[in-house]
């Protein structure tokens, strides 16, 4: 059939191409853009001249790269990238910052096969795999090299031409765009999924060059006669890091469901204002765990800065152990001992996936090799991921019914993804008693705690969003608000005054503090502890 047809230059292959581009996968682009400027007669010329500029762009971004052998590679990957970050975007209305990309990067194929569905593949099919057939066969004929430059700048130049106009004539549009409404851009397809991805590569490629910063070389623990009370008994301490619990779906912090019916049978100190310091795993998990605040931290710094285990490791006297049913430590625990409990192989507490309660089989053997020390073990939950929260659950733990069985989110209604998230959050409430019940027996032997905190929330189709992942500066609360509370047990309660720690439980904390309290609980002392930043410094008993 292609034979029939006469043969097009490259960038009439550019151009026809962009078009589809702008008009099929920016959907999610124009819905946002239309729900701030509505189609009136005063916005629709604005409205029509964003089409033309989006259009222009990709030509103008194509025409550069474009060359006998680059051109019909580079739309097949314009096209494919499109049609998959299309349908993520119009589905879960999420954007595709490098952000984002370092966390896909970082989901494991378990994790990724909840995100497949027929409608992904209907997305694909005709969106990116058809069109990138019909650029492969269509004829091209091409000119002398001379020809081919001339009409690559005719083109190039027509198109920054094109831009610069409409941006003159829509000023006063494009002013409040770019300055009052910059999120809108984060949706353009398919230009900002690729500037997020050379972002990322860039950053990436960045890190093997730096040298790794070293932290708390001075750390030491105070000998155990200078500890408060004078207590001879080593520390028991476990950090579960919570995936995707946002606090308001806690009944602790007053949700009208009872989402924690053994939670709240414990002497537990709940922690109603805890934000994140990422909407990702894969940013929070290591910003929760380094040296820097929010506001100055970066990948690049957390890839390439030892953070609090290594601060806790170099003082020779705790024993850390990372378990993890999630997708991995995200680099926190690349000097320290970590264990893969993602599969049946090493967790045996398993029915459609493995379950968190297996994370905790086999660490009284861990325990008794190292009753010489103190120990820290860190628990890295499945929580609740999503989109396929029906999964994260037994199925004895479906209490909240009818239920979301399908990652298609758009498939169900609100009531139904709700029911489900809740029930993986009843199924994180018998997780931790259980963690509460292991330690206690411990509270004979050792000072015990368990601190509890959630890597970030999650939007449940409120204002059409679902998952997580959106800029911090765009986050709704509902993915920054996150679960987070604490048990003591043993002799650690003579050197914590429970009561003064409730009394400000309710006070304004984040991810932030978390480097600092896990320091002050093992008696740390370092030149990177800040005491003020210590949540049990308060309330310590000196």
């Amino acid at each position: 059939m292609y034979k029939k047809i006469q043969p097009i230059t490259q960038y009439r292959l550019i151009i026809i191409t962009a078009v589809f581009l702008a008009l099929f996968t920016n959907v999610a682009f124009f819905k946002n853009v239309i729900d701030v400027y509505p189609p009136t007669l005063v916005n629709l010329p604005f409205l029509l001249s964003l089409f033309i500029i989006l259009t222009a762009i990709i030509i103008f971004l194509l025409s550069l790269l474009s060359s006998k052998y680059t051109t019909k590679p580079l739309l097949i990957i314009f096209l494919i990238i499109s049609a998959l970050t299309n349908y993520f975007m119009n589905t879960y209305n999420i954007v595709i910052d490098d952000s984002m990309i370092r966390n896909s990067m970082q989901t494991d194929l378990n994790e990724s096969t909840d995100l497949l569905s027929f409608k992904l593949i209907v997305y694909l099919l005709f969106l990116g795999i058809l069109p990138s057939i019909a650029v492969y066969k269509f004829p091209v004929k091409f000119g002398s090299w001379r020809q081919e430059a001339l009409l690559k700048l005719k083109v190039a130049g027509i198109s920054l031409g094109v831009i610069i106009l409409l941006f003159l004539i829509f000023s006063k549009f494009y002013t409040s765009f770019f300055r009052e409404h910059k999120s809108l851009r984060f949706y353009t397809n398919p230009t900002y999924p690729i500037f997020s991805t050379i972002k990322f590569m860039t950053l990436t490629l960045g890190y093997g060059k730096k040298e790794l910063k070293l932290l708390g070389r001075d750390a030491v623990i105070k000998p155990k006669s200078e500890r408060e009370n004078n207590s001879k008994k080593m520390k028991l301490v476990i950090m579960v890091v919570g995936e995707a619990a946002r606090a308001d779906r806690f009944s602790l912090n007053g949700y009208e469901r009872e989402t924690n019916p053994l939670l709240k049978q414990e002497d537990i100190i709940n922690f109603s204002n805890i934000h994140s310091c990422g909407t990702s795993t894969a940013v929070s998990v290591p910003c929760m765990f380094s040296i820097y605040n929010r506001e100055e931290y970066t990948d690049s710094k957390g890839a390439t800065t030892e953070n609090v285990l290594d601060v806790l490791n170099h003082t020779g006297k705790i024993a850390i152990l990372w378990r993890d049913n999630n997708s991995d430590s995200k680099g926190v625990g690349e000097r320290i001992l970590c264990e893969d409990f993602k599969s049946s192989a090493t967790n045996t507490v398993c029915d459609i996936e493995p379950r968190d309660e297996g994370m905790l089989i086999g660490l009284d053997k861990h325990i008794e090799n190292n009753k010489d020390k103190d120990v820290l073990i860190v628990l890295h939950q499945m929580g609740n991921h999503g989109p396929a929260y029906y999964k994260r659950y037994p199925k004895s733990f479906e209490k909240f019914t009818p239920v979301c069985t399908t990652n298609q989110l758009e498939n169900c209604s609100q009531e139904e993804i709700s029911n489900a998230y809740d029930n993986a959050i009843l199924y994180t409430d018998y997780f931790l008693s259980k963690v509460i019940n292991f330690l206690k027996p411990y509270s004979n032997t050792h000072e015990t705690a368990m601190m509890y905190m959630s890597d970030h929330g999650e939007s449940l189709g409120e204002n059409g969003l679902y998952l997580h992942g959106l800029p911090y500066f765009m986050a709704p609360k509902t993915q920054t608000h996150i679960a987070s509370l604490m048990w003591f047990g043993g002799e650690i309660t003579k050197e914590i005054d429970l009561k003064k720690l409730k009394s400000y439980s309710d006070n304004e904390f984040s991810h932030n503090n978390l480097f600092h309290t896990l320091l002050g609980i093992f008696g740390v002392s370092s030149s990177v502890y800040e005491k003020e930043k210590d949540i049990l410094a308060p309330a310590s008993i000196e």
